[in-house]
């Protein structure tokens, strides 16, 4: 029930918006600081709100792969002597290969570990004077495997082999990128506060410079609601207009964006993916709701002040 009152309410203001009577709208000055301020606003918080709205998504979907990618990973690293290694290697294969909840597992090879390590120690890294240990990348089923288990095989198996499941680092890596998800939606509802702030002091500004104009009105018999409706349309529309032009060059800067790549794609992935474009069309519907109700309530309570 709460939600259809709502909603009426919603198409109520957008029938006052654009049914407004336009002789009213002469109580409203079209030009001065109280237009250019209110478009400006409107504008340049729309314009952050895109890259709020593409942080929390973007971080979201992040989130996501990390959580489904990396809970299904694992690796088994072992360290021993080099003439164990080898054999320690296959007998810890072997032990995956029987284990329940493994879907399969594969010895890494001498490039991909070395492309591993290429960030850190750089190309010319060589492998064959270091004792680096053998590794074993590990997938396991939908149902997964019984890790306490599992170290238990190995340690009497393949004592050099250890299992490393990713989780005492994956947590805390997603963990974080859904902070940074509530972040974004917190920018973004700070972000409306602020517009519906400075929308307020615009027109109370305006309805403190037409102070005379409003008693004349007052006096030929004009109503407050059709006074603070000529100030409601006016207002919403310098939002709604200021703010489709700063989501319009909020969506052209994420467009300019570097593309994602796989070397650096969670400080290039920021940006819209799929049906998550449209989401920037809510920006100028959500500004000018936030003025109207932000000018309606500042309206009405200005002239109960204005005698």
């Amino acid at each position: 029930m709460s939600i259809l009152v709502k909603i009426q309410g919603v198409l109520t203001a957008a029938a006052e918006i654009a049914g407004g009577d336009r002789a009213a709208d002469r109580v409203v000055p079209p030009t001065g600081f109280t237009a250019t301020l209110t478009t400006f606003t409107a504008g340049a918080m729309a314009f952050l709100a895109v890259f709020a709205l593409a942080l929390s998504l973007a971080t979201g979907r992040l989130a996501e792969r990390w959580a489904s990618e990396l809970a299904q990973t694992s690796t088994v690293r072992i360290s021993a002597p080099l003439e164990e290694i080898e054999a320690q290697t296959l007998a810890a294969q072997e032990v995956l290969r029987t284990t329940p909840g493994v879907l399969r597992s594969r010895i890494m090879s001498e490039e991909e570990q070395m492309l591993l390590l290429e960030p850190w120690f750089g190309p010319d890294l060589p492998l064959e004077d270091l004792p680096i240990p053998r590794l074993i990348e590990v997938v396991e089923d939908e149902n997964g495997y019984d890790a306490a288990g599992l170290r238990l095989r190995l340690a009497g198996e393949a004592p050099g082999a250890f299992l490393d499941d990713h989780t005492r680092w994956r947590r805390p890596l997603v963990s974080a990128a859904n902070r940074l998800r509530s972040l974004g939606w917190v920018a973004i509802a700070l972000i409306a506060l602020s517009t519906g702030a400075m929308i307020t002091l615009a027109a109370r500004a305006a309805l403190a410079a037409n102070a005379q104009v409003i008693r004349v009105t007052r006096l030929v018999g004009a109503r407050d609601v059709y006074i603070a409706r000529a100030f409601v349309r006016r207002f919403t529309i310098r939002a709604l207009l200021g703010a489709f032009v700063g989501t319009v060059a909020g969506c052209l800067a994420i467009v300019l964006l570097p593309s994602a790549a796989d070397e650096g794609a969670f400080l290039t992935g920021l940006g819209f993916q799929g049906w998550h474009w449209l989401w920037p069309l809510t920006i100028p519907l959500l500004a000018a709701l936030v003025a109207f109700w932000a000018t309606r309530s500042a309206a009405l309570r200005t002239l109960n002040e204005v005698t």
